[in-house]
């Protein structure tokens, strides 16, 4: 393999790879490297922890199972390229806002960690400002710099379209890509790289890009949450917050997802979060109001059908 145009300090030696994988005990049985790895545990917190998302999930656990079988293989020496190339595990996310693309990025990161795939499971995400700059000359140096922190685990590039702008003669988005292409070919057994946005977006930047879409061996398309979804996620998102939905709220917010989702800009998971900060902000000022009012602990935790209906969605509704 010809040397990297673009060698960014950080990345692990071929021999220091080969050291480790030679000190580990070969596997010769799934469940050997299951136990190993422990990468089931992270399967499972994905299952438990996201709502809905079952295609996605189950892509998930077909790249892992890939990834399973092929350490067998590698234990056994039957390797699926020439000596050093390893798999290709960039990938590429598509869906609207608030469809979790994040969340199982940060999992990827992890399964690919345990299986030893990459050396540290860290997580990157970055978008065109953290990478392209404003004058020439200084593009490269801010795409190596986010390119040596990523160095061991995985770079999420959120929106990743905007890297391209072929209207602006002047834009310098095409170097970063130009350094990124170099980077995801010659340093892909110490980087994986993760590109996310809308879908025809990103199927557009692709046609545009097709060295990109070239080195992206998994696309997986996020669907958006139904409203009985969305509902189980603002009740966890609650929970979490220690708070809870008091008697004809739940009702009253399942009113308020069926509306909001006939209107634009809606942002699946993260437009639930808003809707819920504005009630409790609600909340809030109703309890400020009372001031010589004792309260406990259910007066404080519980959001009132009124802390949801004065929305102005349900305004616009009528």
């Amino acid at each position: 393999m010809a040397a990297p145009l673009y060698n960014i300090p950080g990345s692990k030696p071929a021999a220091a790879a080969t050291a480790e994988a030679d000190a580990a005990p070969k596997a010769r049985t799934v469940n050997e490297v299951l136990a190993q790895s422990q990468v089931e545990a992270v399967m499972d917190e994905l299952e438990r922890d996201l709502i809905g998302l079952a295609p996605v999930k189950q892509r998930i656990r077909d790249i892992a199972a890939l990834l399973v079988v092929d350490k067998l293989r590698l234990n056994l020496g039957l390797a699926a390229g020439p000596a050093g190339s390893g798999p290709s595990l960039h990938m590429s996310f598509t869906g609207n806002p608030g469809t979790g693309k994040t969340t199982v990025a940060l999992r990827m990161a992890e399964i690919l960690h345990r299986l030893g795939y990459v050396r540290k499971g860290h997580l990157v995400a970055v978008t065109r400002d953290d990478l392209v700059g404003q004058y020439i000359g200084h593009t490269a140096p801010k795409t190596k710099e986010v390119l040596k922190k990523a160095m061991g685990g995985v770079l999420f590039i959120d929106e990743a379209y905007y890297l391209y702008r072929p209207e602006n003669e002047r834009d310098y988005g095409q170097e970063a890509i130009e350094i990124l292409l170099q980077v995801m070919e010659n340093q892909r057994d110490d980087l994986v790289v993760i590109l996310a946005g809308y879908k025809d977006r990103m199927d557009t930047f692709f046609r545009s890009n097709p060295g990109l879409s070239s080195r992206i061996a998994h696309h997986i398309d996020f669907p958006d949450y139904s409203q009985g979804e969305l509902l189980q996620i603002s009740e966890r998102m609650l929970q979490g917050m220690n708070y809870r939905f008091g008697e004809g709220a739940r009702e009253t917010f399942a009113e308020y997802l069926g509306l909001r989702l006939a209107q634009p800009h809606f942002a699946n998971a993260r437009s639930v979060r808003n809707a819920l900060d504005r009630a409790r902000l609600r909340q809030a000022s109703r309890l400020f109001a009372d001031r010589d009012r004792v309260l406990n602990a259910e007066d404080l935790t519980t959001l009132l059908p009124s802390d949801i209906r004065a929305s102005r969605v349900f305004a616009a509704a009528t």
